[in-house]
């Protein structure tokens, strides 16, 4: 008997079965199931909540995908909509969108405009009464399953609610923040901006701890972009001599950002900390954004500072307004918005948020460098 190649054989045998053991326990070969997603942001993210709240987006928004119903401040899809195709999740319907939305997988409680701090926006809706807006859901949904007696009928609404059981199983996405800096930035010193980040921050990670003892458990959070590079913020900013990259972004801007999303960092490493049971992942949307304005033309753009549509030249025209001064027609769109990196000077355009998020959800881009698919584990 050949005792070395059973020792050999008892080895391998003991190492599949432990590879085997550890890829079953741990998850290495799965994909986290989300049965829901439930998104918190501002424009970056909002699926139809400003158009049906205000009707404030207009056509030519959505004109590459959606169409007139888009909801979106872009031409087409947002980076949360490739987001919901990656996990095959539906779209999300926005909240206050009371036609034709079906929440069974998810709800988005994003609204254009929205600032994490009350007051510190351009919209009514903060980040905090967007999770009481959660939290009522959430409760109204459980009131609803808990009234239906097993005899009855299931009725026609309830296939359009998420399952009361599913709300510890969803995903919690969060992007928002940028409205924070933009108007901080437009009604006060850069100095000032920069001492506020800790107050705006603390506001942010009591909004996801409320969350959290709601029974969220897997919080995906995207940082901030960089302000300095949205053409809106590159014409209007005017101290430019000396205060521009190599790109044509504006460095105190951006550097604001990049400031804002260390303390997010260390935010959401604190959260880790006093949530063990609860996975945190941190998504630098900021580096890969710039990773894409640094190269846009070997990606197929034109430059990032062109945009496709409204105007701030000659005369401010917002995306979805048209004027005619002096014989000049303002506010027509482009005819190629997949050339560009900014629709509206201010939102990034399908294309652009197709490149980000294919970049964003293999976990390249994430602290801990996890996949979307893999972020429960």
């Amino acid at each position: 008997m050949n005792c070395r190649k059973v020792i050999n054989d008892v080895v391998v045998c003991l190492t599949v079965w432990l590879a085997s053991t550890l890829i079953e326990v741990y998850g290495v070969n799965k994909k986290c199931w989300y049965p829901a997603i439930y998104n918190f942001g501002d424009s970056n993210s909002d699926t139809g909540a400003v158009y049906a709240a205000f009707a404030g987006v207009k056509p030519p928004n959505g004109e590459t995908f959606f169409g007139i119903l888009s909801g979106r401040a872009s031409d087409g899809r947002l980076i949360l909509d490739f987001i919901t195709e990656e996990l095959k999740v539906p779209y999300l319907s926005a909240y206050l969108n009371s036609v034709g939305s079906n929440y069974r997988h998810g709800a988005n409680f994003a609204t254009g405009g929205s600032s994490i701090l009350q007051d510190k926006g351009y919209s009514p809706f903060h980040l905090g009464l967007q999770v009481s807006q959660f939290i009522q859901f959430k409760s109204h949904t459980n009131i609803l399953f808990n009234q239906l007696s097993d005899n009855r009928t299931e009725p026609p609404f309830k296939s359009g609610l998420p399952r009361p059981e599913e709300f510890s199983k969803a995903l919690y996405t969060f992007d928002i923040g940028q409205n924070d800096l933009s108007f901080g930035l437009q009604h006060s010193s850069e100095k000032e901006v920069l001492t506020s980040i800790p107050n705006i921050l603390s506001q942010f990670s009591q909004a996801v701890q409320q969350l959290y003892h709601e029974g969220a458990r897997v919080f995906w959070i995207h940082n901030t972009g960089p302000l300095g590079c949205l053409p809106y913020n590159y014409i209007y900013y005017e101290p430019k001599k000396g205060n521009l990259d190599a790109n044509g972004c504006v460095k105190p801007q951006n550097e604001i950002a990049q400031e804002f999303n260390r303390q997010l960092k260390g935010q959401v490493f604190q959260l880790r900390k006093k949530f063990p049971l609860a996975k945190f992942t941190y998504v630098d949307v900021y580096s890969a954004k710039y990773q894409l304005i640094s190269n846009s033309r070997s990606e197929g753009f034109v430059s990032p500072l062109e945009f496709c549509c409204g105007s701030y030249y000659g005369y401010h025209i917002d995306c979805g307004k048209k004027a005619i001064v002096n014989g000049t027609v303002y506010g027509n769109p482009c005819k190629n918005p997949s050339e560009h990196v900014s629709w509206d000077g201010i939102h990034y355009s399908q294309a652009a948020n197709q490149w980000i998020s294919k970049h964003i959800v293999n976990g390249s881009f994430s602290d801990p460098p996890v996949p979307i698919q893999k972020a429960c584990f």
